[in-house]
Formats: structure tokens, C-alpha cells, sequence
């Protein structure tokens, strides 16, 4: 499949994050709006969330209703400055005041075998899936590595990760620490029905343009090839 994307240029990664947040208010004000959501980590995560949380309070927003994912985590402990839990808590979670029973925090202090039961049961329990029973998440946020990968779906991902069928999945070996990580899979990415990844730093900019060739071989081209239409906020001009 040809890959389908919209671009939302802005002029620098304070700008990206704001932009992102301004439009995830805006479709979260519909009566339709996403009531399952699942976030990643990463430096432009911690802007992303803070613009969010200023905006929802200037608006007077709430959030009863939504649940809280990861689309991965570090086998750390929720209290390790890694955590991609840690930055959503502090960032997000927190200042919008977001009940404990909507959010569904991967456990990378367990065991990761563990873990990644635990996280299915409850992603399943939570999230109605499609005809193949795959859950259909109403919104997920994603970066971009410099390596192109998404997620924890690295480039030198083996086979059982790439063909898992199960929501989530153990990654034992990402090039960086800590190698152990539970990751969302790429069909649970494939049917959601919002994807949206944010991308800032010149740093990014040739794993970008891989991933928006027809032909590119990062995990973010993977990605974009199986999605009727991912939303790509960035400062890099492609």
C-alpha cells in the first residue's frame, strides 16, 4: 500500500507540540470525539503534554470518560526518570487531574512476560475490537526515532515481533537502554483510528523522509504503508 499521510508543518518543535494540541482539543470537543487514547515517550512528549494540559484547563475541558494507554515502556520502575509513565504522570496525567481507574500504565517493573499479559487482558477488557479482535484505539500519539522506529518497533526487530498478533509484545533487544521494552504491535497501530506522530530536529529529518518513501524500510514506513492515513506534525520541510 501506497503510504497515505497529511502533513502539519510548523517552524520549530515549540510549535509543532502546540499545534498537535490544539487540534487533539478541537476533535476531543466533538461529542465524537476519542475516548481511548494511548501516548508515548520521548523529549517532544513532555512539550506535547504540557501544551495539552495548558489548554484544557484554559478551556475548561474535562476527561472523565478517557482511558489512557502506552504505546510503550521501558522495563523500568513507574518512578525511573525514563518512564514514559513518569512523563505522562507529571506532564499530563496529573495536572488534568485524570482518575486512577482511566489510566491503564504498562508494569515495566514486572516481569516482561507478565507484563505484556497483563497489558493485553487489559486493553481487551477496555478497548472493543475489530472483526479479527484486534482493539481499535480512538486516538494513538507516536514519535519518531532517528532510526525510524515507532513505538518500540525497532529496525532490527526479529520475526516474533514483527508477526505478533497479540496487542502488545516483549522487545528484548532495542539498540537502547534498557533493551527490554513492552511496545504496542503494528496491527493494533494498523486499525486505529487516529494516528498521530509528532517529529522535530534535523536530527529526525533523513529517518522521516525514509518513512514517507513508498519504498522506505523504516518501522514508521511499515507503519504509514498499513493506515488508510496517519496525521505527521514536524518541523522538517519534506
Amino acid at each position: 500500500m501506497t503510504p497515505n499521510f497529511e502533513l502539519k508543518v510548523s517552524p520549530d518543535a515549540q510549535a509543532v507540540s502546540a499545534a498537535a494540541a490544539r487540534d487533539w482539543l478541537a476533535l476531543f470537543q466533538k461529542s465524537s470525539g476519542p475516548r481511548s487514547v494511548a501516548l508515548s515517550g520521548g523529549r517532544l512528549a513532555g512539550t506535547f503534554f504540557a501544551a495539552v494540559a495548558q489548554l484544557a484547563k484554559a478551556s475548561g475541558a474535562s476527561w472523565p470518560e478517557v482511558h489512557f494507554f502506552w504505546a510503550d515502556e521501558r522495563c523500568l520502575e513507574p518512578s525511573d526518570p525514563e518512564s514514559n509513565f513518569r512523563l505522562a504522570r507529571e506532564t499530563l496525567l496529573r495536572p488534568l487531574g485524570i482518575a486512577a481507574d482511566k489510566i491503564h500504565r504498562l508494569k515495566g517493573e514486572w516481569l516482561p512476560m507478565a507484563a505484556v499479559a497483563e497489558a493485553v487482558s487489559d486493553l481487551q477488557r477496555t478497548v472493543p475490537g475489530d472483526g479479527a479482535g484486534v482493539p481499535v484505539l480512538d486516538m494513538i500519539f507516536l514519535g519518531l526515532g532517528e532510526d525510524g522506529h515507532i513505538a518500540s518497533l525497532m529496525p532490527n526487530a526479529p520475526p516474533a515481533v514483527l508477526e505478533s498478533r497479540e496487542p502488545y509484545v516483549h522487545v528484548s533487544n532495542s539498540p537502547k537502554a534498557p533493551p527490554d521494552r513492552i511496545s504496542m504491535t503494528y496491527p493494533v497501530l494498523a486499525v486505529a483510528r487516529n494516528v498521530w506522530m509528532l517529529v522535530a530536529g534535523a536530527a529526525k529529518a533523513e529517518a522521516l523522509k525514509s518513512s514517507l518513501s513508498p519504498d522506505g524500510a523504516t518501522p514508521g514506513a511499515r507503519l504509514l504503508r498499513s493506515r488508510p492515513q496517519t496525521v505527521i506534525y514536524t518541523d522538517i520541510a519534506c
